[in-house]
C-alpha cells in the first residue's frame, strides 16, 4: 500500500511538471510530446478519479493541495480535451472537488472557480477559436479566419487538398509537401476519435504519394489503429486495408487483438469465432496477399508454440473460410489467389483444396479425397527428387481447409464397401500426426483400418450396443494407443454415433433419461460414458470415445460437437443437430 502511494505521488509530480512545460510552449515539439503522452495522462486521470471519488472535498485538498492547479492546466490544453475520454474524466475529477455544503467564503469561492472550469470544459467541446488555434496554426492557417461552425469546412478543405494532391501524381509543384503531410498527421493524433475528423483520417490513410518513404507519422497509424480496435471510430474497408498495409506494427497488433478474443475462452465455439473474425476486418484486409501472409505467419507461429492446439486449428480454418468468402465477394480468381497466398505448397494441391467440399455430390466425394491424399503423400514422402519436403509445410496448407477431414471421416463410416480406401486412412493419420515417419504412419493406418472394419461389421450386423463399441475400440495389440491415435479413435466413434441411425438409438437412450455423464478410465483406454442416475432409473451406457478423465479430453469432445453443429449445414452430412446440441449441453454442464 505504501509503495502504491509513493508511486502515485511520483506520477502526480511528473504530470504536474509535464502540464507546466506544455503550457509554457506551443512549438511543434511540444505538441508532439503532448501527443505521445496523451494515453498515459488519461490513465493517470482515471487512477486519480478512482481515489478522489472515495474522499470528500476537504480530504482531497489536504492530500493533494495542488490538485486544482493540475486539473486547471489540463482544462486549458485543447489536445488533452480532444483526446478520447480525457475530457469526461477531467469533468469527473472536477466534480469531486465541489464542496456540497460550503461553510466559508473560501469554500464558496472554490466552488465558483470549479464551476467556471466546468463551463469552459463543456464549451470547449464545441471547439471555439481558442481551442482550434493550436490546430489551425499547425496547418498553416490563421485562427482568426475560423469559427466553431467552420471546423467541418476546414476538414473538408484539407480532404479536398489531399485528393487533388493525390490526383496530381508526379507533378511535384502541385503535390502537398511530405513535411506538411507529416505535420498534419501528427496534429491529428489526439483528434482521431472526433466524428468531425473522420473524413480527414480516411483521406490521410488512403493517400498514396510517390515518396520512397512513408510520409505519415507512425504515431498517427498507432492512434488510428488503437481507436479502431477499441471500436471508438468506424472506418471503411479501404482505409483499414491501407492502414495495415502501410504500418506493419498495426497489422500485428490487430492480429494479436483478434487472437486474444478467440482464445480467451477454454471452450471452443466456432460461431463465436466466426463472429469475432468477421468483425475484425482481417479477412477482408487479407484479400491483399501481403496482409494475408503476415496474418498466416502469425497463425503458423501460434500453432507451433501450442503444438497444434485444437482451438488454434479451429480458428485458422474459420479464418480461411471467411477469407474465401471475402474473395468471392471481390470476384477474384480463387485458384490464382491461393497460389499467391500459399507459395510454400504445390499449386495443384492448393487448387484441389480450394474446391468446396459441400459442393461435391455425395456419390462423387471419394475421388477428390483420394486425389488430395495422393498429392499430399507425394509432397511428404516422395524421395525421387532428393530429400522429401518438410511435412509441416504440406500439413499447414492442408489444415487451412478442415472440411476435407470431415468428409474423409464420413466417407470411411458411411460407405458400404468392406475395405476402407488406403488413401483416406493415410489422409486422416497425416492430419492428426504429421510429425510421424512413414513407418509410424503405416502402423497407425493398420490400427485405424482394423477399427473401421470392426465398426462397419457392427453396422452391417444390424445390432449395435455400447458394449460392442467398447470392444471394437480396443487396440488390436492390447497396448495403450498414443494420444494422437486416441484422438482419431474418439472422433470416429463420436461420428458414428452422430451420423448413423444405430448410433442415434444408443445416444437417445442416454439423453432422454437426462443422465449426467461420468468420464472414467486412465490414459486413452476405452471406457464407458455412464449415467450416474439412481439405480431404479434406466441406465444407458454410452461408449462414444476412448474417454479419459482429463479436462483436456472433455474440451476436445465439446469442440468436436460444436464443430459438428457448425459444419453440418456446410458439408451436407447426415448429422443430427438436435442430438449433438443435447450432448454438448450435457458436457458443458460438467465443465
Amino acid at each position: 500500500m505504501a509503495q502504491e502511494s509513493a508511486d502515485l505521488a511520483s506520477d502526480y509530480q511528473f504530470w504536474l511538471q509535464k502540464l507546466s512545460a506544455w503550457e509554457q510552449a506551443s512549438s511543434k515539439e511540444t505538441q508532439k510530446d503532448t501527443c505521445l503522452h496523451l494515453s498515459g495522462f488519461q490513465e493517470f486521470l482515471r487512477q486519480m478519479y478512482e481515489i478522489l471519488k472515495e474522499m470528500d472535498s476537504d480530504a482531497i485538498l489536504e492530500r493533494f493541495p495542488t490538485i486544482g492547479q493540475l486539473l486547471a492546466k489540463a482544462c486549458w490544453n485543447p489536445l488533452i480535451l480532444a483526446y478520447d475520454e480525457s475530457q469526461k474524466i477531467v469533468i469527473w475529477c472536477l466534480c469531486c472537488l465541489v464542496n456540497k455544503e460550503p461553510r466559508t467564503s473560501a469554500e464558496s469561492g472554490l466552488n465558483s472557480w470549479i464551476r467556471g472550469l466546468l463551463s469552459h470544459v463543456l464549451s470547449a467541446f464545441r471547439f471555439d477559436m481558442k481551442e482550434v488555434c493550436l490546430f489551425t496554426k499547425s496547418l498553416g492557417y490563421e485562427s482568426i479566419d475560423y469559427y466553431p461552425s467552420l471546423l467541418k469546412n476546414m476538414v473538408l478543405s484539407l480532404v479536398s487538398e489531399l485528393r487533388e494532391s493525390h490526383l496530381n501524381g508526379l507533378n511535384t509543384q502541385s503535390r502537398m509537401a511530405p513535411e506538411r503531410m507529416m505535420s498534419l498527421s501528427q496534429v491529428c493524433v489526439p483528434l482521431v476519435t472526433l466524428p468531425d475528423m473522420e473524413p480527414l483520417v480516411e483521406a490521410l490513410l488512403t493517400y498514396h504519394g510517390h515518396e520512397p518513404q512513408e510520409v505519415l507519422a507512425p504515431e498517427f497509424f498507432e492512434a488510428v489503429n488503437e481507436a479502431f480496435l477499441l471500436e471508438k471510430i468506424v472506418l471503411p474497408t479501404s482505409s483499414v486495408v491501407s492502414l495495415w498495409f502501410r504500418h506493419l506494427p498495426s497489422l500485428e497488433k490487430a492480429t494479436l487483438h483478434l487472437f486474444e478474443k478467440l482464445f480467451s475462452s477454454k471452450i471452443i465455439c466456432l460461431r463465436r469465432m466466426e463472429c469475432c473474425i468477421r468483425e475484425s476486418f482481417l479477412p477482408q484486409a487479407a484479400c491483399q496477399p501481403a496482409i494475408f501472409r503476415i496474418v498466416d505467419e502469425m497463425f503458423r507461429f501460434v500453432l507451433l508454440e501450442t503444438d497444434g492446439a485444437p482451438e488454434v486449428l479451429a480458428a485458422l480454418q474459420v479464418f480461411t473460410s471467411c477469407l474465401v468468402e471475402a474473395l468471392k465477394k471481390e470476384k477474384k480468381q480463387l485458384t490464382f489467389a491461393l497460389r499467391t497466398y500459399f507459395p510454400y505448397g504445390a499449386p495443384c494441391l492448393a487448387a484441389a483444396l480450394s474446391q468446396h467440399p459441400e459442393a461435391i455430390p455425395q456419390g462423387h466425394r471419394l475421388q477428390p479425397l483420394l486425389h488430395i491424399s495422393q498429392l499430399l503423400r507425394e509432397a511428404v514422402e516422395d524421395c525421387t527428387r532428393g530429400c522429401p519436403r518438410n511435412p509441416f509445410e504440406s500439413w499447414f496448407l492442408f489444415v487451412h481447409f478442415g472440411g476435407w477431414v470431415d468428409l474423409a471421416v464420413a466417407e470411411l463410416l458411411l460407405r458400404e464397401e468392406a475395405e476402407p480406401p488406403a488413401g483416406l486412412l493415410w489422409l486422416l493419420v497425416f492430419y492428426y500426426s504429421p510429425q510421424d515417419g512413414s513407418q509410424q504412419r503405416e502402423q497407425s493406418m493398420v490400427e485405424l483400418k482394423v477399427l473401421i472394419n470392426r465398426l462397419l461389421m457392427l453396422l452391417r450386423s444390424g445390432s449395435l450396443s455400447a458394449t460392442d463399441l467398447q470392444e471394437a475400440a480396443e487396440s488390436p495389440s492390447g497396448d495403450p494407443r498414443p494420444p494422437v491415435c486416441g484422438q482419431l479413435v474418439r472422433r470416429l466413434l463420436l461420428s458414428l454415433l452422430l451420423w448413423t441411425p444405430e448410433g442415434h438409438a444408443i445416444v437417445w437412450e442416454a439423453v432422454t433419461h437426462g443422465p449426467t455423464f461420468e468420464i472414467t478410465g486412465p490414459g486413452c483406454c476405452p471406457r464407458i460414458w455412464r449415467s450416474t442416475r439412481p439405480q431404479h432409473r434406466p441406465r444407458a451406457h454410452l461408449c462414444c470415445t476412448e474417454m479419459a478423465h482429463t479436462d483436456a479430453v472433455i474440451h476436445e469432445i465439446i469442440g468436436f460437437l460444436d464443430q459438428t453443429l457448425y459444419r453440418s449445414q456446410h458439408l451436407c452430412v447426415e448429422a443430427s443437430r438436435k442430438l449433438a446440441r443435447d450432448l454438448l449441453k450435457e458436457l458443458q454442464a460438467q465443465v
